[in-house]
């Protein structure tokens, strides 16, 4: 008989003098240590959550757009971790070093959560924020009250800070050790105490759980005027009347990101109110994207472009899906795709190389040293 056979008939022994009542108590053990694992996934899950709905709840109804972002979870995803290896890292502005100096906060490092809404006021635009994470209340505070003026109302502080023109203001609140609101909005009065509920928000909710295991989302509704947002901002080769035109009939547009180990999946969703206006959207998506290929397979493209890039966008636009959903009340178009870590490399790659490659062009306009043929 082996060792390993020994100890078996010794462990079968020993598992055979136990009696009921030790069965029991190993049962019971087991069953509290895989019960106090799920507590505490279930907590940490539940934590997360409660501050989504917490800061997502706090959304004026009446804004255009909401833009959310969980940095907590983002910092730790393997996708971002890669992303954040190969990015170019900037010099740490001068201004921001000095204000992380006096504040003892870095966004990169104490910013968990945040959410932000942005809405139109007349010519121009409002914005109100609230964020998680870990501030220094008295640090931040005194910077605050020497850069602007301090408000009192009701017990409470409300910092007004200059923007850089005298006459705007950005408005800062702590509405905890761990939770602070901003605001450019001229009547503060928003961040000072409960927003006022409307029958909007129904609608925001809806979207917003649709989302619900994306770290990063944005969700713009028809007041935006997205189309003509982006014939104002595109170049004029990549204008497109028809998608503009489109994407200003559609009642709601929501943007979601969530990372899947190594890659990020992305999905955009547009809602209408008409099944027409899904079709249309949806053949516009679809003609788009055979477009792209087929620029992508074009002779003077595969000259002009790196083989290893070229490749990336193909395998990027061969993933892409365009579904049609009918939630009933609304007709939704849904186009989904992955940034992998090939497509990262590959960028890379073509970034490292045309940086390299200006560096290394001759400056406009300057010449070379001209040959003295005929001199000694």
């Amino acid at each position: 008989m082996t060792n390993h056979d020994k100890i078996a008939n010794l462990g079968a022994r020993d598992a055979n003098k136990m009696n009921k009542p030790e069965w029991i108590a190993v049962a019971a053990g087991a069953l509290l240590g895989t019960a106090a694992a799920l507590f505490i996934h279930h907590l940490y899950n539940t934590n997360s959550s409660s501050a989504r709905e917490d800061l997502l709840g706090m959304m004026p109804g009446d804004a255009a757009a909401v833009l959310f972002v969980n940095l907590a979870e983002l910092r730790t995803a393997p996708f971002v971790t890669q992303l954040f290896a190969w990015a170019p890292q900037p010099e740490l502005d001068e201004d921001y070093a000095r204000f992380i100096k006096q504040t003892n906060f870095n966004y990169e490092r104490d910013l968990d959560h945040f959410a932000i809404a942005f809405e139109k006021a007349g010519q121009d635009s409002a914005f109100f924020a609230v964020a998680d994470g870990r501030f220094d209340h008295q640090k931040i505070s005194a910077l605050a009250a020497k850069s602007g003026t301090v408000e009192r109302r009701n017990g409470s502080e409300i910092f007004a800070i200059p923007e850089t023109s005298a006459a705007k203001r950005v408005y800062l609140k702590f509405l905890s050790n761990d939770r602070i609101a901003l605001t450019n909005r001229s009547d503060p009065r928003q961040i000072l105490g409960a927003l006022k509920r409307s029958a909007d928000a129904v609608e925001w909710r809806a979207r917003f759980e649709r989302v619900a295991g994306s770290p990063i989302f944005a969700v713009i509704r028809q007041d935006a005027a997205p189309g003509a947002e982006l014939s104002a901002q595109a170049p004029g080769g990549f204008r497109s009347p028809e998608l503009s035109s489109m994407l200003d009939q559609l009642l709601w547009i929501t943007l979601a990101g969530k990372t899947e180990n190594d890659r990020l999946r992305l999905v955009v969703e547009g809602e209408s109110a008409t099944d027409d206006n899904a079709v249309r959207f949806a053949d516009l998506l679809n003609g788009v994207l055979t477009l792209a290929e087929t620029g992508l397979n074009d002779a003077k493209t595969r000259q002009q472009l790196d083989p290893s890039l070229r490749e990336a966008y193909l395998t990027l636009l061969k993933g892409a899906d365009v579904s049609r959903i009918n939630r009933g009340d609304t007709k939704s178009v849904r186009l989904a795709f992955e940034i992998t870590p090939e497509f990262l490399e590959s960028a890379r790659r073509f970034s490292t190389r045309s940086t390299g490659d200006t560096l290394a062009k001759p400056a406009t306009g300057s010449t070379a040293p001209r040959s003295k043929k005929g001199h000694t």
